[in-house]
C-alpha cells in the first residue's frame, strides 16, 4: 500500500465522528420532514376517519371494544418457544406493538412480532456488510447505511405487502356483494350470507369473511364483527358496506336493494380509480426515471470509477453535498407524488 493510500486511511478514521454527526443530523432532518409530511398530507385521512365515527355513532365503539377484548383471548398462540420469547423482548423495546401487530396481521400472512424484528436484523447486518467489504465505504457509514437498510426495507415490503392485498380485497368486494344480494333475495339471512361468502371465495375475502362468520359464531354481533373486520382492512369500500349494514337495520328497507346499489357504485369507482390511473401514468413514469436517474448514473460512476466517486464520502463537504441533494430528490420525489394521487 502506497503512502497516499496510508494518508488517506488516517485522514479517514480522523473525520469518521465528524461523518458520523453530520449523517445523524441528516437523518433527524429527514425524520422530521417525514413527520411534517404526514402533518400536513395526511390530515385528509384523520378528518375520514373521525367523520366516519360519528356516522356510525359512539355507541358501537365501547361495544366492540369490548368484544374485541373478549375474542382476543380466544386466539391461540402458534408461535415457537423461542419466538414467543423473541417477540415479548421485541414488545417490551417498541414504542406501539399493537399497531405494528396490526399491520402485520393486514398481509394476511402468518408473521409474528419476533420474526419481524429478526427480517429487520438481518437486512440490517447485510446492508453493513455489503456496504463495509465490498464496496470499502466507512464503518459509521456502513452502519447509517445498515440502520437505514434494516428500517426501511421491510417496511417498504410491508407496505407494499398490505397494499397488494386490499388491492384484491377491493376488486373481488363487488362479486362478494352480489353473492350476499343473491342469498338475501333467495330468503337466507345475512350472517349465512356471510358465511357462504367465506367458502366461495379465496384469499382475501375469503378469509375474512370466514373471520366474520366465526366471531359471530363466538357471541358477536353482527356489528361488532362487521367494525372489527372494517378496523383491520382500514379501507372504505367495506366501510361503506358497514354503514350501509348499519343504517339499514336502524331504519329498515329491502336490505338486497341497498347492497345492490352499493356493489354498483362500487363498482363505478374502481373503474374511475382505473381511468384516473392511466391518465396519469405518464407523469408516475417521469416521476420513477427522474428519481432513479441520479442513482443509476451513481451506480455506473463506481464501477467504472469508484476512487473519484467515494471522494464525495471522504470529503465532509461532498456529505453535505449528497445529504441536501437526497433531501430534495425526495421532496420533489413526495410532491409529484401527492399531484399524481387523486382520492375518488
Amino acid at each position: 500500500m502506497n503512502e497516499e493510500a496510508l494518508e488517506s486511511l488516517e485522514a479517514l478514521d480522523a473525520l469518521d465522528p465528524l461523518v458520523l454527526a453530520i449523517f445523524a443530523a441528516v437523518l433527524c432532518v429527514a425524520c422530521v420532514a417525514a413527520v411534517g409530511y404526514n402533518v400536513v398530507f395526511g390530515g385528509g385521512d384523520r378528518r375520514m376517519k373521525q367523520r366516519l365515527a360519528r356516522v356510525r355513532g359512539e355507541a358501537v365503539r365501547p361495544r366492540r371494544d369490548r368484544a374485541a377484548e373478549s375474542h382476543g383471548s380466544l386466539r391461540r398462540d402458534q408461535s415457537t418457544g423461542h419466538m414467543r420469547q423473541i417477540d415479548a423482548v421485541v414488545r417490551r423495546f417498541i414504542p406501539h406493538p399493537q399497531q405494528l401487530r396490526d399491520r402485520l396481521e393486514r398481509t394476511g400472512r402468518k408473521i409474528s412480532i419476533g420474526q419481524y424484528a429478526l427480517a429487520c436484523v438481518a437486512v440490517g447486518l447485510a446492508a453493513t456488510l455489503l456496504r463495509s467489504l465490498v464496496f470499502h465505504m466507512p464503518l459509521a457509514l456502513s452502519i447509517m447505511f445498515g440502520l437505514v437498510a434494516g428500517i426501511g426495507i421491510p417496511h417498504i415490503w410491508l407496505s407494499w405487502a398490505i397494499r397488494r392485498r386490499l388491492n384484491r380485497f377491493v376488486a373481488q368486494f363487488p362479486e362478494a356483494i352480489d353473492l350476499i344480494v343473491r342469498g338475501l333475495k333467495s330468503g337466507l339471512p345475512t350472517q349465512e350470507s356471510i358465511r357462504i361468502v367465506g367458502q366461495e371465495f379465496g384469499d382475501p375475502i375469503g378469509v375474512e369473511f370466514r373471520r366474520m362468520s366465526d366471531s359471530i359464531k363466538f357471541g358477536w354481533t353482527l356489528e361488532d364483527a362487521l367494525w372489527d373486520t372494517a378496523k383491520r382492512l382500514d379501507t372504505p369500500e367495506f366501510r361503506f358496506f358497514c354503514i350501509s349494514l348499519a343504517v339499514q337495520r336502524e331504519t329498515g328497507g329491502n336490505l338486497a336493494e341497498t347492497l345492490e346499489n352499493l356493489s354498483d357504485i362500487l363498482r363505478r369507482r374502481r373503474q374511475m380509480q382505473l381511468k384516473i390511473k392511466a391518465m396519469s401514468s405518464e407523469a408516475k413514469a417521469s416521476a420513477i426515471i427522474l428519481g432513479s436517474l441520479p442513482f443509476v448514473i451513481f451506480a455506473i460512476l463506481l464501477f467504472v470509477n469508484s476512487g473519484y466517486v467515494l471522494q464525495l464520502f471522504y470529503d465532509p463537504r461532498g456529505i453535505i453535498m449528497v445529504a441536501a441533494g437526497l433531501f430534495m430528490l425526495g421532496l420533489g420525489i413526495a410532491v409529484m407524488m401527492k399531484m399524481v394521487r387523486f382520492e375518488v
